[in-house]
């Protein structure tokens, strides 16, 4: 102790002699109020001179996160527990890095397990559900509020047409007291029939009146709906669950998810590998009137070029109209999932990440049969408001696995990502509920090109990062039944692999009635798909299953053989003609 008071004392007599107290001061103060790295940065792959800690384990499926000016964290749970509250507020008493006041609390009513949003905004903390967006006004003496919940926002999501896919809401605000909300698109690609094989696009889409697109809100009014209140600020822009105002800029920007499975509903055109690793996910910086061109279009970032889907008429080539819409700052890889978007402005790390973008890749679920993607945290410099260099790894390690094959595999998945007062940055994960504390503790002199060589080496050599090799890293090598390669043809991309499903949108097809039971049903699920809300292993799953008609009766008994003598399961083969029986009485 008597150390550190010398210390202290040292850092402030020193500045008063030379003349620059406060720079002085500023970096001993800093360097006093990190606490330290964890042996390991808790299982984290960092740049150089950066440490982590971990500031709380499994605290639930957690979301996005804030942290407010006094250091107290507050994260969404995706789904609430038993009492129905599901924000927990943390506290680090003793300064060591580590959560030792956890407390989880929330009244309100959350219509679709699928919480998101979580901002402090004005004195209050503002978070999100699948179907509303709440807010109550915070006490800095109390780390629990108890100011009332009130209602900002209600989107009547369960009453769209053709059901609703993207209903995640992340929440950025302006500086002029307005807040934007995501409506995400009801289905991949503005299709009648939603991702049926072959099927074209509806044009125009009838869709993006209230969905695909962001909505700007009054920040303080209470019971809007999109309906009524909200402005469409933007459209064209088919899901997002990463959105950051640019306080630099003054500018909001987002992330876009990029459609699924090319190969699945044109064969003919796309590879299972240009499915993998397209359509791309694209960075828009987002200004009234900003038409993202979805669903008429997707970026192929490896091309730079906006093309027309082929529900609309695209061959892979054509182009015809991108020139109208707004083409993204950059685009990553296919089926990355980000997740959160962070706009750096502290001043605790080197200058190179001053007003950078951080972006949470929560990873794919739909890149079978090539290694699954993302799992990382990734930069992009900016200068001007723009990209001033590609994409970078900042953190990886998170599913601490080399090769992931399906999305269950990963320890963890990050989610949110936030900045504390000091400027050290928090990132949370989807799996468990861990929190790290992101540190830099090296000289900012001594960060530079060595360091940037062993981020890009992880870029370049990570399977979970980097271009699969379209022959090398094809994982289905060596099956040979029928009813497996069906299976990872039409079916592994969302329940994956090993049939446990992502834990999000896709249910587990093990030891579940949905599988063993009642063969009728089975065949018909497969025949007709399904565009409601089910419960499997007593979890709710807002996923569509498409319908897979265009399979033979063959194909069919085949796969659905396959799955329930797999995976845990145990039950009776499947015929042909069982399912030729189910089609005809179906049909």
């Amino acid at each position: 102790m008597l150390q550190r008071l010398l210390s202290t004392r040292h850092c402030l007599t020193m500045g008063l002699l030379t003349g620059i107290v406060l720079s002085l001061f500023t970096s001993c103060q800093q360097g006093e109020s990190l606490p330290p790295a964890d042996p390991d940065n808790g299982g984290l792959f960092l740049p150089d001179g950066f440490g982590a800690v971990v500031v709380v384990d499994s605290i639930g499926r957690a979301r996005h996160l804030t942290v407010n000016d006094n250091g107290d964290i507050y994260v969404k749970l995706r789904v609430p527990n038993k009492a129905g509250q599901g924000v927990v507020g943390l506290r680090d008493t003793d300064k060591d890095g580590k959560a030792d006041q956890v407390e989880t609390f929330g009244d309100y009513t959350d219509t679709g397990n699928y919480g998101t949003g979580m901002e402090i905004y004005n004195g209050y903390l503002y978070f999100s559900t699948a179907g509303e967006v709440y807010r109550t006004e915070l006490d800095p003496d109390n780390l629990v509020p108890d100011a009332e919940v009130e209602l900002i926002m209600r989107d009547d999501y369960k009453n769209a047409v053709h059901g609703y896919e993207h209903i995640a809401k992340p929440l950025a605000f302006d500086q002029e007291g307005n807040m934007y909300v995501p409506f995400g698109s009801p289905g991949d690609v503005c299709q009648e029939f939603n991702r049926k094989p072959g099927a074209p696009g509806m044009d125009p889409c009838p869709e993006l009146e209230w969905h695909g697109g962001i909505w700007r809100f009054d920040a303080n009014k209470l019971n809007q709906t999109q309906q009524e209140d909200g402005y469409r600020y933007a459209t064209g822009i088919r899901s997002v669950v990463a959105m950051d105002w640019n306080k630099a800029e003054n500018s909001l920007y987002v992330v876009q998810h990029g459609r699924d499975n090319l190969h699945r509903t044109w064969p003919d055109m796309f590879s299972r590998w240009e499915s993998a690793i397209l359509p791309s996910e694209e960075l828009f910086k987002v200004e009234d009137g900003t038409d993202g061109g979805w669903p008429y279009f997707y970026y192929d970032h490896m091309r730079e070029k906006k093309l027309l889907n082929p529900e609309y008429g695209g061959d892979k080539e054509l182009a015809t109209g991108a020139e109208d819409v707004t083409w993204p700052l950059i685009g990553f890889p296919g089926h990355f999932a980000p997740n959160d978007l962070y706009f750096y402005q502290g001043d605790q790390f080197p200058e190179r990440y001053k007003n950078g973008a951080f972006v949470a890749f929560h990873g794919s679920t739909i890149r079978g049969p090539y290694p699954q993607g993302g799992y990382f945290v990734g930069f992009v410099p900016f200068e001007n408001g723009k990209p001033s260099g590609p994409w970078e790894v900042f953190a990886d390690g998170f599913a601490q696995l080399d090769t992931i094959v399906n999305t269950g595999d990963a320890a963890a998945r990050p989610m949110g990502i936030s900045m504390g007062p000091d400027g050290s940055l928090y990132i949370t994960e989807s799996v468990q509920g861990k929190i790290w504390r992101i540190m830099y503790t090296g000289g900012k002199e001594d960060f530079g090109e060595e360091a940037l060589a062993k981020l890009e080496h992880r870029k370049n050599t990570r399977t979970n990062i980097k271009n699969p090799d379209e022959e090398a890293d094809n994982l289905e090598k060596g099956l040979l039944e029928t009813g497996a390669q069906t299976y990872n043809i039409y079916c592994a991309t969302c329940h994956q692999a090993n049939g446990k499903g992502d834990g999000t949108r896709f249910p587990p097809l093990s030891e579940t009635e949905w599988v063993t039971r009642n063969n009728r049903r089975l065949i018909g699920l497969v025949l007709n798909g399904l565009e409601e809300q089910i419960e499997v292993n007593g979890v709710k799953y807002n996923g569509i299953m498409p319908a897979h008609s265009f399979l033979s009766d063959a194909e069919i008994a085949g796969v659905l053989t396959y799955i329930r003598k797999n995976f845990g399961n145990n039950s009776s083969s499947i015929s042909a003609t069982e399912v030729a029986k189910v089609r005809n009485e179906l049909q």
